[in-house]
């Protein structure tokens, strides 16, 4: 069926919107609300009707409502002033006013077939969120718009049926003039989401686009004014919308809306933000800085789940890279993680975040759990995989380890984090005595990241197995450079094994390489 009115034709069957002729890009959830008010201009359509047809009776904001009618008719050359087309009647709903004709849509021949697409890396369909641009002229406020991104990619994140670029091989293109196609060739993805903030005062402009890297095309773009206080609303309507644009069908059938339960202070998210910046760098400077910035957030509300998650984790990581002492960590650690447990119980951030704590503290058994639950509530948390692989090689399943540091890698294929996932993956591979090809992990890990002691654990380990007395001499020189207090004796006490013969055998690698 095709409606006519002015001069547009609006086409049931194809699913598209023309103005004189020409394609006008509506994102699909518009479409569907403008079909549903065109076929149903005899009435006035209630916000509950609207919200039962396009929404399948999901629970929407207003002000997500209100975008998508602003959306139509903008695409439609209207607007709330002049109402021309699409009338809001006070207190009842909207009816589209526009005198319309029908007709029914030609039959179309079958189309030539023509070049099979590019494919994603993965059978589901593959987004990167990019790190939006920093509009505000102060690089300062850097950190505001990458944390603008890393929500939306979080949310987006939660859902099963498509599979996101974790956030540290996306942020690579930062500051970066790539094209698209090339990136999602480097990625795998064939949706690209990309777009800008801008910060003044208590305002934010925020504008986002989802693209089709294969076409090169467009297919949903969207500018948010809003009052700073309202920025929680603002992600949550972007979320939705992207996620519309990418399959309309599965959107209808199931709740996009984040879960995530924001802070009761703005100042607290934006102190978090500006941890998980420094968080990300993994530079013992940089650990040190993300403590201070998470504990000034947790002051300011204490119960804030994602910044005690990320506490526990920055508190846990710094344990395992030698940076801080367990014993005096751990007990502050495992209160973060359990208070944020309580605070969302569904938070991916909060179990991989306990089950950190379990890792360190020898509760092997307690951390696969929390991980594969962390895991479950979000499967593309590559952080959570990674730290899944290492719990796994250090309870002596060192096939599982291996595989889930695989996969891990695969998740995140330019992560800055990507040396210590090849880390694992060697260690995992020394344990089941495949030395030469540990060793060749452990390079690689240190071809991505040169300061970071895991790799140079498992080089100095594998080489001291293999009797490579020269490749032993300089791994352990660098990584006494990166650790200078490692020791045996160190190994043996802070290094969660559950079997006896593994920690012996680590440590049997570190003699032969020349520790004492």
């Amino acid at each position: 069926m095709r409606f006519r009115f002015e001069n547009n034709v609006l086409d049931a069957d194809l699913r598209e919107l023309t103005c004189g002729g020409a394609a006008v890009p509506l994102q699909p959830q518009v479409f569907d609300l403008l079909l549903y008010l065109v076929a149903q201009r005899a009435r006035v359509v209630s916000k509950d009707d609207l919200i039962s047809h396009i929404w399948s009776d999901r629970i929407v904001s207003d002000s997500a409502l209100n975008s998508r009618i602003n959306a139509a008719r903008k695409a439609l050359g209207d607007d709330g002033a002049t109402q021309r087309l699409i009338k809001t009647i006070p207190r009842k709903g909207f009816r589209f006013v526009g005198e319309v004709r029908e007709d029914v849509a030609a039959t179309l021949a079958p189309a030539e077939p023509g070049p099979a697409p590019v494919r994603a890396g993965a059978d589901r369909p593959a987004v990167a969120v990019l790190a939006f641009e920093n509009m505000s002229g102060d690089p300062a406020q850097e950190y505001f718009g990458d944390g603008i991104s890393e929500d939306i990619l979080t949310a987006l994140s939660k859902q099963r049926w498509f599979m996101v670029i974790a956030r540290n091989s996306s942020f690579t293109y930062k500051g970066r003039a790539v094209h698209i196609r090339r990136i999602a060739e480097e990625l795998g993805v064939r949706y690209i989401v990309e777009g800008s903030v801008r910060k003044a005062d208590n305002r934010v402009r925020i504008t986002a686009q989802l693209n089709d890297a294969v076409t090169g095309g467009h297919l949903w773009a969207e500018r948010y004014d809003r009052e700073l206080v309202d920025v929680f609303a603002v992600q949550d309507e972007i979320t939705n919308a992207i996620a519309a644009a990418i399959e309309p069908q599965i959107h209808a059938a199931e709740n996009f809306r984040a879960d995530r339960k924001p802070p009761a202070s703005l100042d607290a998210w934006d102190l978090l933000m500006r941890a998980l910046s420094h968080y990300w760098r993994v530079t013992r400077q940089d650990h040190e800085a993300a403590q201070a910035l998470l504990e000034r957030a947790i002051g300011i509300d204490p119960h804030y789940g994602q910044a005690l998650s990320v506490l526990a984790v920055n508190h846990m990581f710094g344990v395992h890279l030698g940076w801080a002492d367990l014993a005096v960590v751990a007990p502050a650690a495992e209160a973060a993680a359990l208070t944020a447990v309580r605070c969302d119980h569904e938070d991916a951030w909060a179990h991989a975040a306990l089950g950190c704590v379990c890792f360190s503290t020898r509760r092997l058994s307690d951390a696969l759990s929390e991980f594969e639950q962390a895991l479950a509530l979000n499967p593309n948390f590559s952080l959570a995989q990674g730290y899944y692989a290492l719990a796994l090689s250090y309870a002596g399943r060192s096939k599982d380890s291996f595989d889930a540091a695989q996969k891990a890698i695969r998740l995140s294929p330019r992560d800055p984090s990507l040396a210590i996932y090849h880390g694992i993956a060697g260690y995992a591979r020394f344990t089941e005595r495949q030395y030469d090809e540990a060793i060749a992990l452990a390079r690689e890990a240190i071809r991505h990241r040169g300061d970071l002691t895991g790799a140079y654990r498992v080089l100095a380990v594998s080489a001291g197995m293999t009797g490579d007395g020269a490749l032993a001499e300089v791994a352990l020189g660098e990584l006494r450079r990166t650790q200078p207090g490692i020791s045996l004796h160190w190994i043996a006490t802070q290094l969660p094994w559950v079997n006896g013969a593994d920690r012996e055998h680590y440590l049997e690698g570190f003699r032969r390489a020349g520790l004492r």
